[in-house]
């Protein structure tokens, strides 16, 4: 436990990109099976544990400490597994052996029942210094939050292979060296949802001991390819229109949906299983084979056409393990295909797109009531797709366009080059800032989660959203001290900042949409709120008004092309 305790603080404490694949190479180099692979498994994600719950770590604590000083604590430290770690007191009559190992740890809890898992947890608390305490609440909740990607965690992983490998001598007693071929963490993806925690099949690979895992198992997950954003005044001029076609870019969620020897799944993006939440989905597909595409509700209309809904309808599909048949009804969910994978055993990621889209259409021709063809844009130059991109017709569907080289194979990640993503200008208000709340982690000792409003006819202001970045590391120094120094009142760890027409902060907010919703006191709920841009200069009465507010999401609702931004001073 004290080498991935080490690892986790090092990992957290590193900015460089290059330096944190190194620190996980090396450890997972130095690292005996199983514990290297656990530890893979939880900075991938790969690792829940269903008993471990943070209620339990809190009550306890609590048992330990006073449950104020610990609220003062926790509300200063701002992180749970950190909180606990420095405030746990040890049990003077505790004697331990020694301290856990990472395997011991897993194993235990994957095994315990929710019972058991208490007497567990305040036994290794007593066993372990504070970063082990940190680094195994981190463990237990999830949330390891070390700034590494599932995708670098696989590229640190590729990068143990070495060049060549020791073969066991001849019968004359030579030794021979055999070269390895270099592998990369889009070759890890290939097979990665065919393996199992604690991957002791991939590190033989990995390190030449053994063949390469087979991947070939029905149903599986394919690394999906990914756009960069487009730079309007640098890429447009070295690309040639010609070279490429032009999609919408559906506001809707990324999805791969798998037919295959009986197997039918449907994955999120990063490779989640979420095929129990749309089985009416799963239902209605008919062909063989994987296909890229976006989950969105459809709306049919009375010519049997319809089209893709707001993102808002698709919200209530999501986040579910199960959904009745009620809500089904209301939201009915669909796939909008715009690329082919394989057709039934035939791999087509290695064709250009042009291809996989002559094979797409045939698919999509006859592939069920909830699979729909997302269609080629027509355009001749760079200033036609502008103009559609300003004004789209499908409205508020699309948040943008894709343009993606003809010639282009479907490769795993996020090349430069053939893919790239050209979303549409977001929308802006002017709020006022309201309350203030202190980050967690890093952000712990700042104001740093910000709730705006906008003005009423009756005169106060009314909620409207929060956002919490956006603006620079002077600029949140900045914001901490103006909520210091205007705090009017404070519930628990919130602050209520001073707001008046004529006194008052006004935050330019950008946010992606605007959805109806009972739950919120404005009637209205944001979309990837946040802050654009301090406006220190103007006065909090020019700030806009919930009339703005509602007036953008009429428009929003009706898909009239681009959306006029609410007057501004």
């Amino acid at each position: 436990m004290r080498a991935f305790a080490e690892l986790l603080d090092r990992l957290s404490l590193t900015a460089s990109r290059n330096a944190k694949l190194v620190l996980l190479r090396d450890y997972l180099k130095a690292t005996p099976d199983p514990d290297r692979g656990w530890a893979l498994a939880a900075l991938t994600g790969e690792l829940t544990f269903d008993a471990a719950k943070p209620a339990m770590i809190r009550k306890a604590v609590e048992a330990r400490i006073d449950s104020v000083l610990f609220g003062w604590s926790y509300d200063y430290v701002g992180d749970l597994a950190e909180t606990v770690a420095l405030i746990w007191p040890r049990d003077p009559d505790y004697k331990p052996n020694r301290e856990p190992e990472l395997g011991e740890v897993v194993e235990a809890l994957r095994t315990a029942g929710r019972g058991e898992v208490k007497a567990l947890l305040e036994g290794w608390l007593n066993a372990l210094e504070p970063k082990g305490r940190w680094a195994l609440l981190k463990l237990m909740t999830g949330g390891l939050r070390v700034g590494l990607s599932a995708r670098l965690a696989k590229t640190a992983a590729a990068m143990m292979r070495p060049a060549t490998v020791s073969e066991p001598p001849d019968p004359e007693g030579d030794e021979a060296v055999k070269p390895l071929e270099p592998v990369d963490a889009s070759d890890i993806e290939e097979i990665w949802h065919a393996l199992e925690p604690p991957y002791a099949d991939l590190f033989a690979w990995l390190e030449g001991r053994s063949e390469r895992p087979s991947g070939d198992a029905p149903g599986r997950f394919r690394p999906v390819m990914l756009a960069v954003a487009i730079d309007e005044a640098v890429d447009f001029p070295k690309l040639s229109p010609g070279d490429f076609a032009a999609e919408w870019k559906w506001d809707g969620i990324r999805v791969q949906a798998v037919r295959e020897g009986g197997v039918q799944k449907l994955y999120s993006r990063t490779g989640d299983e979420i095929s129990g939440a749309f089985p009416d989905v799963m239902a209605g597909l008919t062909f063989e084979g994987a296909l890229d595409g976006e989950l969105v509700v459809w709306r049919a209309d009375d010519a049997g056409e319809g089209g893709v809904a707001p993102f808002g309808d698709l919200q209530q599909r999501l986040n579910r393990k199960a959904v009745d048949a009620k809500t089904m009804a209301a939201f009915p969910a669909a796939i909008v295909a715009y690329d082919i994978l394989a057709d039934h055993e035939e791999d087509l990621r290695a064709l250009p797109l042009r291809e996989r889209r002559a094979r797409l259409e045939a698919v999509a021709a006859d592939g069920g009531e909830r699979l729909h063809l997302s269609p080629v844009v027509p355009y001749a130059t760079w200033d036609d797709l502008a103009v559609l991109r300003a004004d789209p017709p499908v409205g508020a569907a699309a948040e943008g366009l894709m343009l993606k080289r003809w010639d282009s194979p479907y490769v795993a990640g996020r090349p430069k080059g053939p893919w790239f993503k050209w979303k549409r200008d977001p929308h802006v208000i002017d709020a006022v800032l309201m309350y203030a709340q202190r980050g967690h982690g890093k952000r712990s000792s700042f104001y740093s989660d910000y709730t705006f409003g906008v003005w009423t006819d009756e005169g106060p202001l009314t909620p409207v959203g929060k956002a919490y970045f956006g603006f620079t590391d002077e600029e949140l120094k900045q914001l901490d001290k103006f909520v210091r120094d205007h705090t009017v009142d404070r519930f628990g760890p919130v602050r209520s900042v001073r707001a008046e027409r004529d006194f008052g902060l006004v935050l330019e907010i950008a946010f992606e949409g605007l959805n109806r919703s009972t739950r919120h006191k404005s009637g209205v709920a944001m979309r990837f709120p946040r802050v654009s841009r301090i406006r220190w200069d103007k006065p909090a009465r020019e700030a806009n008004t919930i009339a703005d507010v509602m007036d953008l999401l009429d428009a929003i609702e009706g898909g009239g092309g681009r959306i006029a931004q609410p007057a501004r001073g």
